[in-house]
């Protein structure tokens, strides 16, 4: 009788073939045929939004300004005031005029006080006051309210909405001081005419006058929102924007060189010496264009008011 042992380290082939059929490590996934074009998935379809055009921020910034009523309101208030300044002392000339005097009539009208009544000095004030303000307050206001930071979070170019701004405020105020500056011309010069001493627009000097007193708007206009957005605080832009425009062209005088020269180089000044025809050409250290000190007003508050934009958070 022979005895057999078992080794139980020596496996058994017929479990290791069992087992393998039972636990298969790597079985087939089950697919489903008719599945197929269903499990693809489907490709990314999400239109981004396109980015607005300048033509479209015009257009905001144009029906942000007009649904404004306060805006409005203020411009035709401006209005009012600077066509009674002007039509008041035309008028003042007219009732104590006397016509047997038929030498102060010529000295009257060869030294342009026509022109100088076509739009006086003060009405000026009352618009460089103006215009300077509604512009600062406005743009003030925008920062108050959190309007810019709703704007500059949908248009992330700074520099293009604050272009839009400025060339959409440049055109209203151009346009309104055309039609005062035109206006203030057509009246002083009718009540004039009524002593013979009004002058027709194509007068020597007449259309510069016009043309000055109206440029003057879109200047002071542009000022405002430039000083409202370095320093954002009602108050004191008002009081700079007044300072700037207003204050600081009648306080520096002539007597000293650096005096004339920044005095000459503020648009106030400017329109001084583009109306006053009578007088003889100012003598400055420095000689200024005074169209130039319109332009260079206009293209540095539009600079500065991309760079406060720019270099400084909402």
């Amino acid at each position: 009788m022979r005895a057999t042992t078992e080794s139980p380290d020596e496996p058994d082939p017929e479990a290791e073939a069992d087992g393998c059929a039972d636990h298969d490590p790597d079985p087939a996934p089950d697919v489903d045929v008719d599945a197929g074009a269903d499990a693809t998935p489907p490709a990314t379809s999400a239109a981004t939004e396109p980015r607005p055009r300048f033509l479209d921020l015009l257009a905001s910034e144009w029906i942000k300004l007009r649904s404004l009523r306060s805006t409005w309101i203020a411009h035709g208030a401006a209005a009012l005031a600077v066509i009674a300044f002007n039509v008041g002392t035309a008028y003042d000339t007219y009732k104590y005029w006397t016509e047997e005097n038929a030498g102060d009539r010529a000295d009257f009208i060869r030294d342009g006080i026509p022109l100088q009544i076509a739009f006086t000095g003060n009405a000026a004030m009352v618009m460089v006051i103006a215009l300077g303000a509604v512009g600062a307050v406005a743009m003030v206001g925008e920062y108050s309210t959190g309007a810019t930071r709703t704007t500059f979070a949908a248009v992330p170019a700074r520099g293009s909405v604050m272009a839009a701004k400025a060339l959409v405020g440049t055109a209203v105020a151009t346009l309104f001081g055309a039609l005062v500056a035109g206006a203030s011309f057509v009246l002083t010069q009718a009540i004039l005419d009524g002593r013979g001493l009004g002058v027709s627009f194509g007068d020597s000097g007449a259309q510069r006058v016009v043309l000055a007193s109206a440029l003057l708007a879109p200047v002071c206009a542009l000022a405002g929102p430039a000083i409202g957005t370095v320093i954002r605080h009602t108050a004191v832009t008002m009081i700079t924007t007044v300072a700037v425009v207003l204050v600081l062209p009648n306080v520096l005088t002539d007597g000293r060189y650096w005096s004339a020269l920044t005095s000459h180089a503020l648009p106030f000044r400017a329109w001084i010496r583009l109306t006053d025809v009578g007088a003889p050409p100012v003598r400055l250290p420095v000689e200024h264009g005074a169209w130039t000190v319109y332009a260079a007003w206009a293209l540095g508050a539009v600079a500065l008011a991309v760079a406060g934009v720019r270099r400084r958070d909402l």
